[in-house]
């Protein structure tokens, strides 16, 4: 199929031949729900943790005599159902959010995304994109110019310094090589911009 290629004012300059199995395939929202889902799952640290009721910081004093109050019977201020208590069923500091894609269907996914951002026209092809100097305020200038004005993500064959210092400071872009495109990416920004050489690569990756 053929993807469009853009100039440095935004214009359609020309296109570009791209793999119909990549850009050209069906949506399947459950694969990309699952594929998206596990990403994020696959990113958590697991490094939360709680305390039962054998760690929490309390006295072992009876807070009340058994009977002739009116009140419940309690025995200790770490019961679970006390503020302050101890949980029931603590959260464990190694617990494992990890959920398992095959190779295949990851790819899938990517594919399934790909071809969505195509149909949505979200997705165009530059020739190359740099950057003269590490300045976000000529960067900016530039993205406008081509009328990028949305939540841009480019993929380049070559993120040198200069690219990389002039577009940290914006918060409504992001630029990756190929090989760092993800899944939670591709869909969170509404542009996506893929340099010639960096489509090739992903051709590589994803076939």
């Amino acid at each position: 199929m053929e993807l469009k290629v853009i100039n440095a004012s935004g214009q359609a300059a020309a296109s570009v031949t791209a793999s119909d199995a990549l850009f050209g395939r069906e949506y399947n929202e459950d694969l990309v729900h699952q594929v998206v889902t596990a990403y994020l799952a696959n990113a958590r640290s697991g490094n939360r943790a709680q305390k039962d009721r054998s760690e929490v910081k309390h006295t072992t004093k009876k807070p009340w005599r058994q009977k002739g109050t009116g009140r419940a019977r309690a025995g200790m201020s770490s019961s679970p159902i006390w503020r302050g208590g101890g949980r029931i069923f603590p959260n464990s500091p190694d617990e494992n959010f990890t959920q398992k894609v095959n190779r295949k269907m990851y790819r899938a996914g990517v594919a399934a995304i790909l071809s969505q951002l195509v149909r949505e026209e979200r997705l165009v092809v530059v020739d190359g994109f740099t950057a003269d100097t590490p300045k976000t305020k000529a960067f900016a200038a530039k993205l406008a110019a081509m009328g990028l004005n949305e939540r841009t993500l480019i993929v380049t064959d070559n993120l040198d310094e200069n690219l990389y210092l002039a577009s940290r400071n914006l918060p409504s872009v992001l630029v990756l090589e190929p090989s760092q495109a993800d899944p939670v990416s591709l869909v969170r920004f509404k542009k996506i911009v893929v340099t010639r050489e960096a489509l090739k690569q992903i051709e590589e990756i994803l076939a």
